[in-house]
């Protein structure tokens, strides 16, 4: 288990593995209350394009986090050009704390809040991640899941079994796996594929490509196959390479 003594916290709302959303007990930063509070009693978007957007905020990415940061807000400004796309985000840290935005169409107040994250040390819960999108599924359709980590302390097979349940709900995960953890590459690799989605890896010096890798799901979140093929970059190519 990684530890370090807390750091500032945001609070969205809590995300149990069953996917219900309760208010947080606790902040240390009442501007992100504020937000949070704002985004979960706002409407609900119309629009068709859904993305979730999962992250790891375990102290492991302390080192990389400013940059995995400003590369994660260049996507949700991306995502602001994506008519009638809305975004959800998802972070676990620390011990068992595990929480939610609500959907947002507006990248940048997305970005505002991500800011206000700060890294904490605990283990990897991404089961809980994937049983909080299938729970999303069941409500709304949701194309993509985009998940950022490092590492993996939980169950191979239980992951790429819920992933695949995911795939199946017609959500596929795109794994972004920073370092080059052969363990976690394993997982990671599996649950991409069983989902029908894609893995990609990445290090400080593949930034750029990292960020327009996350604005190319973006544009498959809002307009499938068909949006990813019109865009025709080298990442939309690749991309879909990873889904066949």
């Amino acid at each position: 288990m990684k530890t370090t003594p807390q750091n500032r916290a945001a609070s969205p709302a809590k995300a149990s593995e069953g996917g219900a959303q309760t208010p947080s007990a606790t902040s240390n930063s009442a501007d992100v209350d504020a937000f949070v509070q704002a985004m979960q009693s706002a409407p609900q978007p119309s629009g068709q394009g859904r993305l979730l957007f999962a992250l790891d905020a375990t102290l492991s990415r302390e080192r990389t986090w400013d940059r995995a940061c400003h590369i994660q807000a260049q996507m949700f400004a991306e995502a602001d050009k994506v008519n009638g796309l809305a975004m959800k985000f998802v972070y676990f840290r620390g011990f068992d704390e595990c929480r939610a935005s609500g959907w947002k169409t507006d990248g940048k107040a997305l970005a505002r809040a991500m800011a206000g994250i700060q890294t904490l040390g605990g283990q990897t819960q991404i089961v809980r991640v994937l049983g909080f999108a299938r729970k999303e599924l069941a409500k709304n359709p949701v194309p993509a899941l985009i998940y950022i980590g490092d590492a993996v302390e939980e169950d191979f097979d239980r992951l790429s079994h819920l992933a695949g349940q995911v795939g199946l709900l017609g959500c596929k995960l795109f794994v972004f796996h920073e370092g080059a953890d052969p363990r976690a590459a394993m997982a990671f690799r599996s649950m991409a594929k069983a989902s029908g989605g894609g893995y990609f890896q990445f290090d400080e010096r593949s930034a750029d490509t990292l960020a327009a890798l996350l604005r190319a799901v973006a544009r498959y979140a809002s307009g499938g196959r068909k949006a990813l093929e019109a865009q025709n970059s080298r990442e939309a190519t690749l991309l879909l390479e990873q889904m066949r």
